[in-house]
């Protein structure tokens, strides 16, 4: 496929309920890995996802299936979306346990990683993906239960979540955190979303360096602009109609673009990085 059969015309469109839905997008996003070619890299692997079940962690979660791991899809309430992607795991000829639940909440990730445990017995590869965005023109219209809110989904979930896998995870685990090119450039409208993200890569450098002697790899992945249901679910439809086209490369991302990032971290075939973070973002030369 190429890169203009990826760039789609995207209609204006907004959705009330975050983190959105890919049932109701226009077009639907390029998330199932149709082209994608498993070899085996993960095979008979465990991994949990978070926000799996839509966007970057719906592709990814197929990829890891392609390449022969079951996976643990958490999720806020998107039930359909959920569904679809259990049956696109499945199709792979995979196990797929889903879970709904807030990630903001401590009780919930503990239930998230033994659920994992119950079923598989194990852990081997933690995705910390969810997120939400609430985009303001000024630091003054920020809320104080925005910001809350922002930090719990976004920062102390992960925290909570590796806290509660700590005693699942082997030599050789991966811990991948998903963090945005807005962690390195910035963006105005999104001070407290851009902010967790920065907090992000430290949380991901300091665990690295924290995990290394356990032989825990931990990396990240600082995706640019990307056509999941985050986007229409959070900005207005002006914006979304022009979404993606500030990247040098003149449009959004795909999830399936991304997904390779996740599948690499996870595989032997990074096994000599670790506190590092991937730059899948069109084109947006950044530094760190």
């Amino acid at each position: 496929m190429t890169d203009q059969d990826k760039k789609m015309d995207i209609p204006p469109q907004h959705q009330d309920h975050q983190p959105g839905s890919e049932q109701q997008m226009t077009p639907r996003p390029m998330a199932e890995m149709k082209n994608y070619k498993g070899s085996g890299k993960l095979q008979g692997k465990i991994a949990l996802v978070t926000g799996g079940d839509s966007g970057i962690g719906r592709a990814a979660s197929i990829g890891f299936a392609k390449e022969g791991a079951n996976v643990v899809v958490a999720y806020l309430d998107e039930h359909e979306d959920a569904k679809e992607v259990q049956r696109l795991i499945e199709a792979e000829g995979r196990e797929c346990v889903t879970i709904a639940g807030d990630i903001g909440s401590e009780e919930f990730c503990r239930r998230m990683i033994d659920t994992a445990i119950s079923k598989f017995g194990r852990l081997d590869i933690l995705v910390n993906n969810a997120a939400q965005q609430y985009p303001q023109d000024s630091i003054t219209d920020i809320s104080e239960e925005q910001l809350v809110k922002t930090f719990r989904t976004n920062i102390f979930s992960m925290f909570f979540t590796v806290k509660a896998a700590m005693p699942h995870l082997k030599p050789g685990a991966r811990i991948i955190n998903t963090t945005s090119v807005t962690a390195y450039r910035g963006s105005p409208q999104l001070l407290d979303y851009s902010s967790t993200k920065g907090a992000i890569v430290a949380f991901t450098r300091s665990l690295a360096k924290a995990l290394v002697s356990k032989g825990i790899l931990v990396n990240g992945v600082a995706p640019g602009p990307v056509w999941t249901p985050l986007i229409p679910a959070s900005f207005s439809e002006d914006k979304v109609d022009s979404f993606g086209e500030q990247a040098p490369l003149g449009r959004a991302g795909q999830p399936d673009e991304i997904a390779p990032c996740y599948i690499f971290l996870a595989s032997e075939d990074s096994s000599y990085m670790s506190g590092q973070v991937l730059h899948p973002n069109g084109g947006d030369v950044v530094n760190g």
